[in-house]
């Protein structure tokens, strides 16, 4: 019994902290702030064509509009990397984490057949820009990353831009030794907290793990309301509430294009990806997971918007080429 009153007192004083300085999100009247209603009229009916769970658009820290469920949490799939990224750039800050280790230096090995020793002077910066050269089984990849990965010694570090979950799930494992910290109580400490989110807490986080790699992924779970202050974060040069979350010379590195992706035009940070100029302005960049996860981040209109997918209520999801068609019309909408 006594055990049991432990445990109970553990789960809510947990709760109690991840609710703690939440703040909740303040709205304007798009009329009056220059955003053409029948514009949003439409961005809405193609919302709605999506299916997507939940879409917010923030322009200027507050919300213009928002429709479905923006406190219900999903598994945001690929933007845990992103997520990542950011606790990244407060290690190294900290002198935590050093870039230039490779993962000789840093005693990264996996699952036989093990690294190369070639393999194993990829540099931490090489996974962040999806650039290791490390070919090896990696954990939560889908069919289409098994099939399209190249074969084990193919590239030499640093040469060859791949979509590669190993690279960042072994980051994953980097960084959990380098600052002896999980990384889910991370986040949750060091931006949830901070950022005042709403709905975010330690269990919406997990290690997935499989026999062929011995770097488990980090699925996160995050509502549309708490994403958008992720993205806000990112907007404001990684400053919140007069203090700075973020470095924001890591908030620049991170989301400039260091690879160029096969998808059309668009570019590859660390852990991010980049959008045209061209058509977004300068340094416009997003999240993106499986099935319609986005967090997108437009500074030249000032604007965040994202989008999250049930995948248990949308099987098929949505593209993200639908999602970037979405983004055009709400853009084209805003003052």
């Amino acid at each position: 019994m006594f055990k049991a009153r432990v445990a109970l007192m553990l789960v809510i004083s947990m709760l109690i902290a991840g609710s703690a300085g939440a703040q909740p999100w303040q709205a304007v009247d798009p009329a009056t702030s220059g955003w053409s209603s029948e514009g949003l009229e439409v961005a809405k009916r193609q919302s709605s064509a999506l299916r997507s769970t939940a879409l917010m658009i923030v322009q200027d820290g507050r919300v213009v509009a928002s429709w479905g469920d923006a406190a219900h949490k999903v598994n945001v799939a690929s933007v845990r990397k992103s997520l990542l990224s950011a606790l990244y750039g407060i290690a190294v800050s900290e002198g935590r984490i050093d870039l230039s280790s490779n993962l000789a230096d840093l005693g990264i090995d996996d699952n036989a057949p093990s690294l190369t020793a070639a393999e194993k002077t990829a540099t931490v910066r090489d996974l962040l820009m999806a650039r290791s050269g490390v070919y090896h089984p990696a954990a939560h990849e889908t069919a289409d990353i098994k099939r399209k990965r190249p074969e084990r010694g193919s590239h030499p570090p640093g040469t060859f831009w791949f979509y590669n979950n190993w690279d960042f799930n072994a980051l994953g494992t980097i960084y959990r030794q380098r600052t002896g910290e999980d990384i889910f109580q991370s986040f949750e400490h060091r931006i949830a907290r901070p950022l005042g989110m709403e709905d975010f807490s330690i269990q919406d986080g997990r290690y997935a793990a499989e026999k062929l790699s011995e770097h488990p992924a980090y699925p996160f779970k995050l509502s549309a309301r708490d994403a958008a202050r992720f993205g806000q974060l990112y907007l404001n040069g990684g400053r919140w509430g007069g203090k700075q979350i973020i470095p924001a010379e890591w908030v620049r590195e991170s989301t400039a294009p260091h690879s160029w992706a096969k998808r059309i035009r668009q570019g590859y940070g660390y852990m991010w990806w980049t959008l045209p100029v061209d058509t977004w302005g300068p340094e416009a960049f997003y999240a993106s997971g499986y099935g319609g996860q986005v967090i997108a981040v437009v500074p030249s209109k000032r604007l965040v918007v994202v989008q999250t997918v049930d995948l248990k209520q949308n099987a098929q999801g949505v593209r993200t080429s639908a999602f970037i068609d979405l983004l055009k019309v709400i853009a084209s909408a805003s003052p």
